[in-house]
């Protein structure tokens, strides 16, 4: 596996994990406003949110673009 396909999996997998958290947490805090936290429900948006982001990525990751300038 070349040097630049290892810098992109860990930059994906990061914004990945980040985005799982971040789904847990709005798909839990809103889930307990309205009254019950459906478990299966939280963990497959999350899941989903993770699946999603690493999708995403493939498109490319701006904090591995190695152009100089703006």
């Amino acid at each position: 596996m070349s040097e630049n396909t290892r810098k992109w999996f860990r930059a994906a997998g990061r914004r990945a994990v980040k985005t799982v958290a971040q789904t847990f947490i709005a798909t839990v805090g809103t889930a307990a406003v309205m009254g019950e936290v459906n478990w299966p429900m939280v963990a497959s948006a999350s899941v989903l949110a993770g699946i999603l982001s690493m999708a995403t990525s493939i498109a490319g990751l701006p904090e591995l673009d190695t152009k100089t300038g703006a």
